[in-house]
C-alpha cells in the first residue's frame, strides 16, 4: 500500500468521486430551477444507469485495444471536457427547456465514459498492491469512498445554497481535471512504457462476452456474482423513494430523518471498512465464513429496520446494515480479485457493472410496485428474505471460495 501508483490511484479516484457527487447535486439544482419538475430530476439517475449499462457492454472491446491507464485518462479528460461544455451551454442558453435536454445529453456522455472507467479502476488496484495486502487496500479505498459519501452530500448541498448549481459544476470541472493529472502519474506494472498490453485480440463479439463467459464457467466467480445479484435486488429498498415512504408511514417523522438514516448507514460502512483495515489478516484467514455471517447479518438488520417503529432503533439497524454490508463487500471484492487473472479482471468487472446496473434498474420498478401494493413493511420483509437466501447460498457454496492468498497470475 506504500506504492506511489496506488496513492495516485486512490487519491485521483477520491477527487473524481467527490466531483461526481457535486456534479449530481449541482445538476439537480439546475434542473429544478429550470423546470421545477420531479420527473425531469428523476431522469438524471435513469439516464446515468442506461448509459453505464450500454458502456459496460462495449468496455471489453476497448480493454482489449487500450491499456487500463489510458482508458482511465480518456474517461477523466472526456468528463472534464463534457462538464466544461455543460457549464458553457448553461450560460449560453439560460433557463430554457432546451437546456434540460442538453443537460441530459451531457449526463449520458459523462456516464458512458464512467461505464468503462469504474471497471478499469477496480481492475487496476490488484496490479498496484501485493496479493497479501488486497483486503487491507480494498478496505482503505472503501473507507475513503464512504467518507466522501458521508460528507459530500451535505457539503454539496451547502455549496449549491451558497453559490448556485452552475458554480458547483465549475468546481466539478476542476476536480475532474485534478483527478486526471494524478492518474496520469500512475505506472501500470503490466504495461511497458506507454505501450498497450500485448495479447491476441479476439473478435469484438468474443471480447464483449468474455467476461460473462468467465463468470458463468468459473465456480468461484459464478458464486460471487449470484450473491451480488441477490443483494442488488434487495438493496433497492434503500433508495430514496422507498426510504421517504418508510420515514413517513412507519417512523412518522419529517423528511430530515431520511438524512439521519443515510448518515448512520454511511457511518456503519466506515466502521466496516475500518474493521477491514485493522483485521485484514484475520479476514484473510476466515474470508469465506465472514461472507456467510455478514450475509445473514445484513438480512437480520434489514428485517429489524423494516419492523421497528422506533426511530433511534432504526438508526442502529441502519448502521448495523452498513457495517455488515461493508465487510461482505470487502470479502467478495478480495475473493473476486483472487479468482481471476490480472489480464482478464477488467472484463469481469465490465460484465459485473452491466449486470448490476440491469438488475438494479429492473428491481427498482419491482420494489416500487410492491411498496405501492402491499406497503413499505412488506418491501423490507421481502428484501430480508432475499438476503437470507443469499446467506444460505453463500453457506452452501463456501467450498468454492478461493483459498488463502492464491490467485491466477496469467491469462486463463
Amino acid at each position: 500500500m506504500n506504492n506511489k501508483s496506488f496513492r495516485y490511484l486512490w487519491t485521483g479516484q477520491a477527487l473524481a468521486n467527490c466531483g461526481d457527487l457535486f456534479y449530481v447535486v449541482g445538476l439537480m439544482a439546475i434542473v429544478h430551477e429550470i423546470t421545477g419538475s420531479a420527473m425531469y430530476m428523476a431522469m438524471i439517475p435513469f439516464v446515468t444507469t442506461l448509459a453505464r449499462f450500454i458502456s459496460g457492454g462495449f468496455a471489453p472491446v476497448l480493454m482489449d485495444k487500450y491499456a487500463l491507464k489510458l482508458l482511465l485518462l480518456i474517461s477523466q479528460w472526456g468528463k472534464t471536457t463534457a462538464l466544461l461544455l455543460l457549464v458553457m451551454t448553461r450560460y449560453a442558453l439560460g433557463n430554457q427547456e432546451m437546456t434540460v435536454y442538453v443537460i441530459l445529453g451531457m449526463v449520458f456522455l459523462i456516464s458512458f465514459l464512467d461505464g468503462w472507467a469504474a471497471p478499469a479502476s477496480h481492475a487496476m488496484l490488484p496490479r498496484l498492491v501485493p496479493r497479501d495486502e488486497l483486503t487491507r487496500a480494498n478496505s482503505f479505498v472503501a473507507v475513503v469512498d464512504q467518507i466522501i459519501q458521508l460528507g459530500g452530500w451535505a457539503a454539496g448541498g451547502m455549496l449549491v445554497a451558497m453559490v448556485g448549481g452552475g458554480q458547483v459544476i465549475w468546481l466539478t470541472v476542476v476536480l475532474a481535471a485534478a483527478a486526471a493529472v494524478l492518474m496520469n502519474r500512475m505506472e501500470d506494472p503490466l504495461v511497458s512504457g506507454d505501450s498497450s498490453e500485448r495479447r491476441d485480440r479476439p473478435p469484438y463479439w468474443s471480447s464483449m462476452r468474455e467476461g460473462w463467459v468467465l463468470i458463468w464457467k468459473q465456480p468461484a466467480l459464478r458464486t460471487i456474482h449470484v450473491i451480488y445479484v441477490l443483494e442488488s435486488i434487495a438493496g433497492v429498498v434503500w433508495i430514496a423513494a422507498i426510504l421517504y415512504v418508510y420515514v413517513s408511514e412507519v417512523l412518522h417523522k419529517v423528511e430530515a430523518w431520511w438524512g439521519y438514516i443515510n448518515a448512520s448507514f454511511f457511518l456503519g460502512l466506515m466502521a466496516g471498512g475500518w474493521c477491514g483495515m485493522k483485521g485484514s489478516r484475520w479476514i484473510d484467514r476466515h474470508i469465506g465464513s465472514l461472507t456467510v455471517y455478514s450475509s445473514f447479518g445484513i438480512s437480520l438488520m434489514t428485517l429489524g429496520f423494516g419492523m421497528t417503529s422506533m426511530p433511534w432503533l432504526a438508526l442502529m439497524f441502519s448502521a448495523g446494515f452498513g457495517l455488515f454490508d461493508q465487510l461482505k463487500a470487502v470479502s467478495l471484492q478480495t475473493m473476486l480479485q483472487r479468482s481471476v487473472s490480472l489480464q482478464l479482471m477488467p472484463k469481469v468487472y465490465a460484465a459485473q457493472s452491466s449486470l448490476i446496473s440491469l438488475v438494479f434498474g429492473a428491481s427498482t420498478l419491482l420494489f416500487g410496485y410492491v411498496t405501492d401494493r402491499f406497503g413499505v413493511r412488506a418491501t423490507f420483509m421481502a428484501a430480508a428474505g432475499i438476503l437470507f437466501l443469499s446467506g444460505c447460498y453463500a453457506f452452501g457454496a463456501r467450498s468454492r471460495w478461493p483459498s488463502g492468498k492464491n490467485a491466477p497470475d496469467k491469462a486463463q
